[in-house]
C-alpha cells in the first residue's frame, strides 16, 4: 500500500489543480494498465472523520479534526506487486503537487495476506470463511 500522508492543504479541504487531478489519472492508468492497481482513494481532511481509542476495554469515539498532521492520511493507492523494490519504483513515479516545495510525504506498506500467516493460527474452517468473504468481494465490490 502507498499511503499519502496528509498535510495543511489537505486538511483545510483543498482541492488540487485541474492539471495535478490530470497527472494523479495518468499515473493510476499507469498503474491499471501495468495490472498493479488494486485501489486508489483520495480522502477527505480529519474534520470529517472519527477515532475509536480503548482505554480500559472501553470505546471512545473522538469526532475530527485530528491536530497531529504527521500522523495523517490523505489517500492510498492499493497495488500488488511482486517485491518490495518493485513498489518502491511505483511509489517513486506519485506526481508533486505543483508549488509544493517539499514535494510530497509517501510510506509504503506490505498488506498481510492469508498466505503469510502461519498455518498453526488460521485452522481450515477458519481459512475457509476468510476465502468466502474474498470470493464475496470479487463477486460484489460495493459490498
Amino acid at each position: 500500500m502507498i499511503v499519502g500522508k496528509g498535510n495543511a492543504e489537505t486538511e483545510a479541504g483543498a482541492l488540487p489543480g485541474r492539471a495535478y487531478v490530470e497527472a494523479m489519472v495518468e499515473y493510476n492508468e499507469s498503474l491499471a494498465e501495468a495490472g498493479v492497481l488494486v485501489a486508489a482513494e483520495g480522502l477527505h481532511p480529519s474534520s470529517k472523520g472519527a477515532r475509536i481509542a480503548y482505554r480500559g476495554g472501553r470505546p471512545t469515539v473522538l469526532d475530527g479534526p485530528f491536530t497531529e498532521s504527521k500522523e495523517l492520511i490523505a489517500g492510498f493507492w492499493l497495488i500488488q506487486v511482486r517485491s518490495r523494490e518493485e513498489a518502491v519504483e511505483w511509489a517513486l513515479r506519485v506526481p508533486v503537487p505543483p508549488g509544493c516545495p517539499d514535494g510530497v510525504a509517501l510510506e509504503l506498506w506490505q498488506v498481510f495476506d492469508v498466505a503469510d500467516l502461519p498455518a498453526e493460527s488460521l485452522p481450515p474452517e477458519t481459512a475457509a470463511r476468510q476465502q468466502a468473504v474474498l470470493e464475496s468481494l470479487e463477486r460484489d465490490p460495493g459490498a
